[in-house]
């Protein structure tokens, strides 16, 4: 899938700059430019999900289980990144409920919070209340940078792949990342290191794992040192990495191209195979 934007100042880097540097030099920019215009963006809608999420018998209604099995289409928790909130996903959950996925839910957890299995522990109380208002025994979960890492925590470490059927992480650290030693100073940042407790737990072997991976990472990831952390490499767990090349950190969560990326992860993830293998790549240029 390729996704073509035009910049009127192209033809004139392209004259300036040597080939291979060029093509690098402007698929930096085109990134650049779309990860400022993203995080403007962001900053506008910002207030807007800065509350949790009204939840009410008819934000997420029961299935008729007569007329569709219960695990077709489960429901599909959002989950944010680090000092972020719900109003990230604006865009996928537009695209989910255009494509059939209605039952969707965002959790917010507070931008104070200082460990990952704490918020581990909220998202699964999460999922069991949708679990019993929706009457579905299982959900999917699309996880943003840190958001994906909790997702991770809940599902290997807290009995979640009980109730997750597929997790998809966009942009996580799975390895741990060394970007900005100065953020050291906040707990969770710390837990995001290689070689972090958080991280060694997730190393260890997870025999029987009943979820699904799929992680997005992308070539262009400016957060993610080196960029291969964003990738899931564990022996026990059923893993696809989707290579997405030509946008960086921010677009993983509202870019188009993606989200079509997305929505075929959890329409088809849970019927391959139970080994872990490299799926194909996304370029956005």
């Amino acid at each position: 899938m390729k996704v073509t934007r035009a910049l009127p100042f192209l033809p004139l880097c392209r004259r300036l700059l040597p080939s291979g540097l060029a093509g690098l030099s402007l698929t930096l920019l085109k990134a650049t430019a779309l990860e400022i215009a993203i995080l403007a963006g962001h900053v506008l809608l910002y207030p807007s999900g800065i509350a949790q999420e009204r939840r009410s018998p008819g934000t997420l209604p029961a299935r008729d289980t007569a007329q569709l099995p219960a695990e077709v289409t489960p429901p599909v928790v959002l989950l944010h990144g680090f000092i972020d909130n719900r109003s990230v996903f604006v865009l996928l959950r537009r695209s989910l409920a255009q494509h059939g996925r209605h039952q969707v839910e965002s959790l917010n957890y507070s931008p104070l919070t200082c460990d990952i299995r704490t918020a581990a522990e909220l998202l699964g109380r999460h999922i069991e209340g949708i679990c019993e208002r929706t009457g579905s025994s299982r959900v999917d979960i699309v996880g943003h940078s840190l958001g994906g890492l909790i997702a991770r925590y809940y599902v290997q470490c807290l009995g979640g792949d009980l109730r997750v059927r597929t997790l998809v992480t966009l942009g996580t650290p799975h390895s741990g990342t060394s970007v900005v030693p100065l953020a050291n100073a906040h707990p969770v940042v710390r837990q995001m290191r290689p070689g972090s407790a958080v991280l060694e737990e997730l190393a260890r072997p997870a025999p029987g794992c009943r979820t699904h991976f799929v992680s997005f990472w992308s070539d262009l990831d400016h957060l993610m040192v080196p960029l291969e952390t964003a990738r899931i490499d564990h022996p026990d767990l059923m893993a696809q990495n989707v290579l997405v090349t030509g946008i960086g950190h921010l677009a993983l969560p509202v870019h188009p191209a993606v989200a079509t990326g997305i929505r075929q992860a959890l329409d088809t993830a849970h019927t391959d195979a139970g080994t872990p293998r490299e799926a194909g790549g996304l370029t956005v240029a």
